[in-house]
């Protein structure tokens, strides 16, 4: 059965993910494109609308990021609805023969909509509504046969319509919680203006993406890194489910996981029922290669280029005995690729994710099952799969391991410390219950050393941050406000039970600004 498709057309808005999230909630699958996308990508996709998302530039500078024109009278002679929002309610007016100015005053945050005309769009929400805002353009003069919907105190044009072309603007960001019934106008251009249907399940998913992975694997053989974490693992059981034995996962030991890690992985595999697990003991070679390095950015992109290294090295060995492997399997997810500025040609890149940014030359071809995913989905996902509730439900972990949670240099007395640190977290977190509430708890060992007294002597030891988040999908989220029993639970146990600490920080910082993982 063919389902209904909304194509997201990204600008570079920190919120465009969100919109794909929402429409994905309302059960319409949604796909997220980058501004410059050719016609012919756009017609394969076949979209019952196109969404344009926002983002930070200004439609009337020369350099900003445009939609092609074809694309836009493809879909007004379609009857392809549009939906702008932000930037691309901006966009929509100034290709339209309209007229984007700059703004006397900004608006961000909270702000009034009035609702002026009746709209299916607006159809159950209040003529006066709370929507959340963030621009300082905006439109003055709509094109021709366009009206104005509704107005906020400082954006005369906040939403508007075409009479002729299905066709509508929003100012404010209905897809983020703040916008009260934002859910609902977005729900009635999906429903009442597109038509879609609510025929997005991640049943059906899981076998089309099986459908697929048989396709292109053909009778081929596929490796894959395990580490054992959710991403991963659920990528691989519908790897296996596609192409049974001729999955190869491959556990490296990189010496820079927690505690028991490979034990428990490896555990985790047999009782799962994979087939061809390999294991491969690289310790000796990562922490070789990161001797010396500080820059976070450059840990990650050493660790990935090991990783691969190491995949086509192990690739080779295996050929000789199950024949040639061309295939490299990988737990990427939709936030991987948003950090790693793959989702956009105009985000920023934040961080290089290990599965994401792969060097040049590689010769082996990635099937990526899960990368339109986000974390939430991906566990719904595991759990409909049949995968253990306490691996779907574990707290995420970085691709690079706990390189990444030692700011500075990476050396095996400083993993050493961090791996207690972790486990005592962990622990806490569990016996309290507060571990099943959050999505993240860990400990980062920091590069500084503070002056303490321990034993009625001076000590000058390293200080330990504790990070503690709720997120519904990692690309945002709030520093959680635990119990102050917990807190200096944790801190003591640190403190007094791991060598060379002598001080906790409890981070109470959100993302954004901050990231979740420190590096």
């Amino acid at each position: 059965m063919s389902i209904d498709k909304v194509a997201v057309i990204d600008f570079g808005s920190q919120y465009t993910h969100l919109i794909a999230r929402r429409i994905r909630e309302l059960r319409v699958y949604s796909e997220v494109v980058p501004y410059n996308v050719n016609i012919e990508e756009i017609e394969k996709i076949r979209p019952k609308a196109l969404i344009l998302s926002g983002g930070p530039r200004s439609v009337y500078e020369k350099s900003s990021p445009k939609i092609k024109k074809e694309i836009l009278d493809w879909a007004i002679k379609e009857n392809i609805p549009i939906l702008g929002i932000c930037y691309g309610h901006q966009l929509i007016v100034h290709m339209l023969g309209g007229k984007v100015e700059r703004g006397e005053e900004g608006e961000y945050g909270i702000s009034i909509l009035k609702v002026l005309r009746e709209d299916i769009i607006f159809h159950g929400a209040a003529t006066e509504q709370k929507v959340w805002m963030s621009h300082k353009d905006q439109v003055v003069e709509l094109p021709p046969e366009f009206i104005v919907l509704a107005s906020t105190q400082y954006t005369p044009i906040a939403a508007y319509k075409s009479n002729e072309k299905q066709i509508y603007g929003l100012q404010f960001h209905p897809e983020v919680k703040h916008t009260k019934y934002g859910m609902k106008i977005l729900r009635n251009f999906l429903y009442k203006v597109c038509k879609c249907k609510p025929t997005w399940k991640l049943s059906d998913f899981i076998e089309r993406k099986i459908r697929e992975i048989r396709k292109i694997v053909g009778n081929g053989n596929v490796i894959m890194a395990a580490s054992g974490g959710v991403d991963s693992t659920t990528a691989a059981y519908i790897i296996s489910k596609a192409v049974g034995e001729r999955l190869h996962l491959v556990y490296v030991n990189t010496g820079l996981m927690r505690e028991n890690e490979d034990e428990e992985v490896m555990e985790t595999f047999r009782k799962l029922g994979f087939k061809n697990v390999h294991y491969i003991n690289a310790k000796d070679i990562f922490l070789e290669r990161l001797k010396g390095v500080v820059d976070p950015e450059k840990k990650r992109q050493i660790i990935a280029k090991t990783f691969i290294e190491i995949f086509e090295n192990k690739a080779k060995e295996l050929e000789k005995k199950y024949g040639r492997i061309e295939f490299l399997g990988q737990g990427t997810i939709y936030p991987d690729r948003i950090e790693s500025g793959q989702a956009s040609p105009v985000a920023d890149r934040i961080k290089s994710h290990h599965n994401v940014v792969l060097p040049k030359g590689m010769k082996l071809r990635l099937i990526e099952p899960i990368a339109d995913l986000y974390k939430d989905e991906v566990r719904r996902l595991a759990l409909e799969m049949g995968l253990p509730r306490n691996l779907v439900k574990r707290h995420p972990f970085p691709g690079p391991g706990l390189a990444i949670r030692i700011i500075g240099e990476v050396t095996e007395d400083k993993l050493r410390i961090l791996r207690k640190a972790d486990k005592i977290v962990e622990e806490e977190m569990k016996r309290s219950g507060w571990y099943w509430k959050v999505w993240q708890a860990f400990p980062v060992l920091l590069s500084i050393k503070t002056v303490g007294v321990m034993g009625d002597q001076r000590a000058y030891e390293y200080a330990i941050a504790l990070r503690v988040v709720y997120s519904e999908d990692g690309m945002t989220a709030d520093f959680v406000k635990i119990p102050w029993k917990l807190l200096e639970k944790i801190a003591s146990r640190i403190v007094n039970e791991v060598e060379r600490v002598n001080r906790v920080l409890y981070d109470v910082t959100n993302k954004p600004p901050a990231t979740i993982e420190f590096e």
